[in-house]
């Protein structure tokens, strides 16, 4: 866990606010992970059969025998095509049979399938050290019950919603609900495996299960009055009424990944008349399987009877906290905006577009800052560019407005369509390894696709 940034390096002796930014970053190890299980559910009811066995092709042949896959498909019904599977070569090549096989069905029941994806991962017997992932694809409309009705419970839900026909917000939602999942875009006329390939190269570097931060509020000393996330983020937030203390959830982290929250502070008016240190609150993280107790991380401020003016481009302590509130404010307005357009608010959505791109080029940060600026311009521009009519929003802006969000929100990628034309602002580097080795994948199946442990091998050296 980083040191606390601050929007501010110092605040007044009145009634005042803060702003702190609590980052936690996982390790980058390419050689210790967790085992993954996944259950890939898949709607089987459209007509992008080929796409999807293409996609699966590539997910099996990744996977390693520490790992484990289960196949259910669904239609007008569900059905578990494979229990979880160690991936050895045997399981390999009969899963390359299963999904050989796959044929097209009729009605899409996608609750039936997302349902019985979550039993088969409630039925396991050895679950430690291993993470539970539900790969849900889906390009028609469901016919039958609410979806949203389900419980994840900790399962993280990563949904793709494949061409124009697919209910995209709800995909969108049962992503969301889930701890840790994402939604992902796959237009029309773009394939499957990308997305796949990506997430499913963070998936083989999990380094860290059940990732919590904690923050405790310090009401001793009488500075704080009130502690609340800032919003910006989209993650399970606790509250204790009583304490105050907030827990965060984030689900598992990816090899190199980072988490960073935003948490604002409102001062009370202190008795002190000469500065001080002021103990605002006390930040700790955990994660499954922790050997030692972290210690506590505390988030203090000097209180001055002459603070700097919030005014003031210097009063920004810390580059990084100035860039993650534009990154925040940036995502508050893409989703602001597409409410709008699904409300067939048009115009006022374009013109809410028009005013960040405006506002963004105001903002002037260095190195990594600067290239986060450049890929919002480009997320604002291209998000514009669908929206030149109601009809193209619906089509392509609606489900790449949705990815944007949920991707901002859970602060890992998610695909849009539009790999190679937007700086990806948290792809890890395996997840760029697999993108791109599924386009070659596509390009030419019968080459040899790298194992996971030949991608080890390669990072190590």
């Amino acid at each position: 866990m980083a040191i606390p940034a601050y929007n501010r390096k110092d605040v007044g002796l009145t009634k005042d606010t803060l702003t702190a930014m609590v980052e936690i970053r996982a390790t980058s190890s390419a050689a210790m992970r967790e085992g993954l299980d996944l259950v890939a559910v898949l709607d089987v009811s459209g007509h992008k059969i080929e796409s999807v066995k293409k996609a699966l092709q590539f997910v099996i042949m990744k996977l390693t025998p520490v790992d484990r896959l289960s196949i259910v498909t669904f239609d007008s019904t569900a059905r578990r095509l494979t229990p979880l599977r160690c991936m050895t070569q045997a399981a390999q090549t009969d899963l390359k049979a299963v999904v050989d096989g796959l044929q097209n069905g009729g009605g899409t029941d996608i609750m039936a399938g997302l349902e019985l994806g979550l039993a088969v991962l409630r039925g396991r017997v050895h679950t430690e050290s291993r993470t539970a992932n539900v790969f849900l694809m889906s390009d028609r409309q469901t016919t039958s019950g609410d979806p949203r009705e389900v419980d994840p419970g900790e399962v993280a839900v990563y949904t793709f919603g494949f061409g124009a026909g697919t209910d995209h917000k709800l995909l969108s939602d049962l992503a969301n609900k889930s701890t840790g999942g994402t939604y992902s875009a796959v237009p029309d006329g773009t394939n499957l495996s990308a997305p796949f390939s990506q997430l499913l190269g963070g998936l083989l570097t999990v380094v860290a299960q059940d990732v919590q931060l904690t923050l405790e509020p310090n009401t001793a000393d009488g500075d704080l009055e009130k502690m609340t996330v800032a919003p910006g983020t989209d993650y399970t937030t606790i509250t204790d009424d009583k304490s105050g203390l907030i827990t965060i959830k984030f689900g598992s982290l990816f090899s190199g990944e980072a988490r960073k929250v935003a948490v604002n502070f409102t001062l009370r008016d202190s008795d002190e008349t000469e500065e001080y240190d002021a103990t605002l609150a006390e930040a700790r993280h955990s994660y499954a399987g922790q050997k030692t107790r972290q210690s506590l991380e505390a988030i203090l401020i000097v209180r001055t009877p002459n603070p700097s003016s919030p005014a003031d481009a210097g009063a920004v302590e810390n580059r990084s906290m100035l860039a993650e509130e534009v990154r925040r404010l940036h995502a508050d307005t893409i989703n602001a905006a597409s409410l709008l357009a699904e409300a067939e608010r048009l115009e006022e959505a374009r013109e809410k577009i028009v005013d960040a791109q405006n506002a963004m080029e105001d903002i002037v940060l260095l190195d990594d800052g600067e290239n986060m600026v450049n890929a919002l311009r480009t997320e604002l521009l291209q998000l514009l560019t669908f929206m030149e009519s109601q009809e193209l929003y619906n089509e392509r802006g609606h489900p790449y407005a949705l990815a944007t969000v949920t991707s901002h929100g859970r602060q890992r990628t998610a695909a849009r369509g539009d790999e190679g034309e937007v700086i990806s602002l948290y792809a890890t580097p395996r997840m760029t390894a697999y993108l791109e080795q599924a386009k070659s994948f596509e390009e030419n199946p019968k080459e040899p696709v790298p194992t996971a442990d030949d991608d080890v091998e390669e990072e190590i050296s």
